[in-house]
C-alpha cells in the first residue's frame, strides 16, 4: 500500500520478519526495539500505522499506547501480544487500539489487518476533508478535478490516479516499484519506460506556465511531490 508504518517491537527475529515482508509489500517500515523510543517517534513524526508490541522495554505497549492517545494522537495502533486471554484482548482494545493480535500469527493475517486498517483509516480522512492540497495544487477526489492556484487542469485518467498517488504520498519519495504496484497494479517490472512517460506527461501539465516546480525527481529513489526542500 505504499504507507509509513512504525514497528515497537524488541523481538530481533519477530522485527526483521515483519519489516521484510511489510517492504516487499511497498510500505516504508521504521523499527524501534522499545518503548520509550516508540513513543518518541510516534509523537515526533507522522505515522500511517502503528504496530505495536505489547511487552516491549523502557514503557510497555500499553501504557505507550495510552500516551499516545492523551496526546491526541490518532494514529491506527495494531498491538501484537503473547497475552492472548479474552481479559488481555479487552484490555488491549479499551486502550486505544484499533486492533490486537495475539502470537504467534501467520504474516498473511497480520497483512489483512494491517490493509484493513489503513483503509478504514483513509476512508474517516476522506470523509472528514476529501481535498488533497499540496502547495497551490488541490485535487478532488470525488469529482476527480485538479486546480493549481485555482487553473483546471485536465488530465486522463492514468495521469490522474499517478497524481493522486502522489498527493497522497505528499512530501515523501514514491519508488518506482511503488508505482508499478499502486497505479498499474503490476507485481513484477516491465521493463519499459512506462513510469517516466507518464510522469513527464504529467509533469508538463502540472508545471506548464507556473513558475515553480512541484513534482520533482528524486536521483536513483523516484519523485517526489510538493514543494522544493
Amino acid at each position: 500500500m505504499g504507507r509509513k508504518i512504525l514497528l515497537v517491537e524488541d523481538d530481533r527475529e519477530t522485527a526483521d520478519y515483519l519489516v521484510r515482508g511489510l517492504t516487499q509489500e511497498g510500505h516504508s517500515v521504521e523499527h524501534v526495539g522499545d518503548g520509550r523510543e516508540g513513543l518518541f517517534r510516534a509523537t515526533g513524526q507522522t505515522f500511517d500505522l502503528i504496530i505495536l508490541d505489547r511487552m516491549v522495554p523502557a514503557l510497555d505497549g500499553l501504557s505507550v499506547l495510552k500516551a499516545l492517545r492523551a496526546a491526541g494522537v490518532e494514529t491506527p495502533v495494531l498491538v501484537l501480544s503473547a497475552l492472548a486471554s479474552v481479559s488481555d484482548r479487552i484490555e488491549g482494545l479499551e486502550s486505544g487500539s484499533d486492533d490486537y493480535l495475539t502470537k504467534p500469527f501467520a504474516f498473511a493475517e497480520l497483512l489483512a489487518r494491517v490493509n484493513a486498517l489503513l483503509r478504514r483509516s483513509e476512508q474517516r480522512a476522506v470523509a472528514a476533508d476529501h481535498r488533497l492540497i499540496v502547495g497551490d495544487l488541490e485535487i478532488d477526489p470525488l469529482a476527480r478535478t485538479v486546480k493549481r492556484s485555482g487553473r483546471a487542469i485536465d488530465l486522463k485518467p492514468r495521469e490522474y490516479r499517478l497524481l493522486e498517488y502522489f498527493a497522497r504520498n505528499k512530501g515523501r519519495v514514491v519508488t518506482r516499484t511503488m508505482l508499478l504496484e499502486q497505479v498499474w497494479d503490476y507485481h513484477f517490472d516491465p521493463g519499459t519506460n512506462v513510469i517516466d512517460v507518464h510522469v513527464s506527461r504529467l509533469r508538463r501539465k502540472l508545471e506548464d506556465g507556473f513558475d515553480n516546480p512541484i513534482l520533482h525527481t528524486v536521483r536513483g529513489a523516484g519523485y517526489r511531490l510538493g514543494n522544493p526542500g
